[in-house]
């Protein structure tokens, strides 16, 4: 793929995005419009495939894997708001073709080109701080994928502390499963309410009026516990506080 002098991005949005919080999706287009890039959403792309895959169903996760493929064929860049979906491009997606030479090279190719979205505004574009005012206190869970999949760790909290009014404590225990793990919480839901449990206690125990995160499935697990326990704490997608777009209440206390 050639580069250009503005970067050619297609938008994976992920499916919980899609449903549950499509303001991130917006604040992840403002994000990387600023940084210089021309955004598409394409309107064939479908979810990731991770539930399939994680299940063993390997057929429907290919067949999905296929139409992704050919989704974002044509992109220079394909930038997803979580670390879970990037991950799943990015590594499974060449694994779940190895043997397939028809489609190992395009799975390849596509995972070459595939970033979570604050590691691509660091890492790639060389993004340093923001434009974007948050008065209050917050606090930063590392999805388990995002962190060990991607890497993705000190790149958000790097724009966080640009963005103005935000003060940033650190999570106790940050990089500690959250318990959603996908199909996880609905196979094993007591180990997982117990995970959950945990980390609640340790956001409260944080000190912070928020609690931000890159993965949507992680700010829903936890935001549903924090709820339940009647905190005041509230849960964001860390791409609305760094794009200055939080009009939308917060996860869990309504729909957006």
């Amino acid at each position: 793929m050639r580069k250009t002098a503005r970067p050619q991005v297609g938008l994976f949005v992920t499916c919980l995005v899609d449903v549950f919080r499509p303001s991130v999706g917006f604040a992840a287009v403002k994000l990387l419009e600023e940084a210089g890039c021309r955004v598409t959403v394409p309107e064939a792309q479908t979810c990731c495939g991770q539930p399939a895959y994680n299940s063993g169903d390997r057929r429907d996760a290919s067949a999905i894997a296929r139409s992704v493929i050919a989704a974002f064929r044509e992109f220079e860049y394909v930038v997803a708001p979580s670390g879970s979906c990037g991950g799943m491009l990015k590594l499974h997606y060449p694994a779940l073709f190895a043997g397939d030479p028809g489609l190992r090279e395009a799975a390849s190719d596509l995972a070459r080109r595939t970033y979570e979205l604050v590691s691509f505004l660091t890492d790639v574009l060389g993004v340093e701080r923001v434009d974007a005012r948050f008065d209050g206190k917050v606090t930063y869970h590392d999805s388990c994928s995002a962190l060990r999949e991607l890497g993705v760790q000190t790149q958000p909290r790097k724009l966080l502390d640009s963005v103005t009014g935000l003060h940033r404590t650190e999570l106790p225990h940050a990089d500690v499963c959250c318990g959603f793990g996908g199909t996880f919480c609905v196979k094993y839901s007591e180990i997982s309410g117990d995970i959950v449990r945990k980390k609640a206690a340790s956001v409260v125990a944080s000190g912070a009026g928020t609690l931000l995160s890159g993965d949507m499935g992680c700010l829903l697990n936890i935001a549903g516990k924090l709820k339940r326990d009647g905190s005041p704490v509230a849960v964001r997608h860390v791409a609305e506080v760094l794009a200055g777009m939080t009009e939308s209440p917060a996860i869990g206390d309504a729909r957006p």
